[in-house]
């Protein structure tokens, strides 16, 4: 890589081509900057193409950037049409006595009524609208490149985005980063008219619907390293969602999918030298990438 005035068209290359290597891409070509994604596969091969897809910051960490990161999410969301995306009611079960949820600020009209807190926000069919995505990242000539990358270093660019998911940690020589299983089940859709999330027990079970299936889940698996659904695990999955939402109990069984999501103790978002570091978003990539990827791009431009 080589220095540049920053005042000046930058090339970028942003590693990764998930949810969250995609909006950087947007954001930095809508920039200015001449743009490259590098991935070793399409999107529709990221763990962002089996998320549920449901945006609110799962997990009860105590990083407040999520709040501005959702909050800034749901606004690009609310204003792209984007296919895929609908704006769904819901419910959140909480534990008996938790207190409100850090990121209750972020959703719209938000509604807390005993355990429950029910509040709208969109629902994303994540692998149309990473097609969706791809497609505008394109027309708006950022280069696609599929291919495996094992360093950051040596890459015809000014300033390089770290944004490889599962991958992000090894290019940055960041130990921190585990892999954390994640299996769902997709069921036909009986024409659910809302999401719901039980946070009561040990994990989480979750009832998400996009029209033409359901995905049920799910699991938390930390060190996990194999994408192949556990049959035993599926049988659990459709045990618990539906008790959980009892109009599932005839819906047919899609398929069982399973993805590896890139999970670390916080969020990596800072500039070091000439690489922006953006990973370890864990589940919820969907969530944060348009808030991250504004700030992805302000940091390159800004040096």
């Amino acid at each position: 890589m080589r220095g540049t005035d920053l005042e000046e068209r930058m090339r970028v290359t942003v590693a990764g081509a998930g949810i969250v290597g995609l909006s950087s891409a947007y954001r930095l070509v809508e920039a200015g900057h001449d743009v490259t994604v590098v991935a070793a596969s399409p999107p529709g091969e990221s763990t962002s193409a089996v998320a549920g897809g449901v945006l609110y910051p799962p997990g009860r960490g105590g990083d407040e950037r999520v709040v501005r990161w959702t909050a800034a999410s749901l606004a690009v969301f609310r204003g792209q049409d984007a296919p895929g995306v609908r704006f769904r009611r819901g419910r959140v079960l909480l534990a008996a006595g938790e207190p409100d949820p850090q990121w209750l600020p972020a959703v719209d009209d938000a509604v807390r009524d005993g355990d429950r807190v029910e509040f709208t926000t969109a629902v994303v069919d994540t692998p149309v609208y990473l097609d969706w995505l791809l497609s505008r990242v394109g027309a708006l000539g950022v280069r696609i490149e599929y291919r495996p990358l094992t360093s950051l270093s040596g890459l015809d660019a000014d300033v390089v985005v770290n944004a490889a998911g599962l991958g992000a940690g090894r290019l940055a020589g960041d130990g921190s980063m585990v892999p954390v299983g994640g299996q769902v089940v997709h069921l036909t859709d009986p024409g659910l008219p809302e999401f719901v999330v039980d946070q009561t027990g040990p994990g989480v079970t979750y009832v998400i619907p996009h029209g033409s299936h359901v995905v049920c889940g799910g699991t938390e698996e930390p060190g996990r390293a194999d994408t192949d659904p556990n049959p035993a695990v599926t049988a659990d999955i459709l045990h618990r969602c539906r008790a959980l939402e009892p109009r599932l109990a005839d819906a047919e069984v899609l398929r069982s999918v399973v993805g590896l999501r890139p999970s670390r103790r916080a969020v990596r978002l800072e500039r070091v030298g000439d690489v922006v570091h953006c990973y370890g978003h864990g589940g919820a990539g969907i969530t944060l990438a348009w808030g991250c990827a504004a700030d992805v791009a302000e940091l390159v431009t800004a040096g």
